[in-house]
Order: C-alpha cells, then sequence, then structure tokens
C-alpha cells in the first residue's frame, strides 16, 4: 500500500471528488482548478494569514 500526498486524499475524501464531473480535457481541467482553489482556501482559513 503506499502513501497518498495530502492534498490528493483531502480532495477525493473529504470533497468527493472521486470522478469528474465534466467531460472534456478543458472542462475537466478547469473542475480540477477550483477544487485545488477550494483545498487551498480551507487551508488558509483553518491556518489564518500570518
Amino acid at each position: 500500500m503506499g502513501i497518498v500526498e495530502t492534498m490528493f486524499g483531502n480532495i477525493r475524501v473529504q470533497k468527493r471528488l472521486n470522478r469528474f464531473m465534466l467531460r472534456g480535457k478543458i472542462k475537466v481541467n478547469i473542475q480540477w482548478l477550483l477544487y485545488c482553489t477550494m483545498h487551498n482556501m480551507a487551508k488558509i482559513a483553518s491556518y489564518g494569514f500570518k
């Protein structure tokens, strides 16, 4: 069993991104960027601005 990077594990389990809901490379890329932005905003909210 391998160790999953925490960002990918968090996005998959906590944000429930098991599959992409859209089709096409551009739409999937946009959806992935939105999930990454949401992950980064949650990190900023939990740790705060320093």
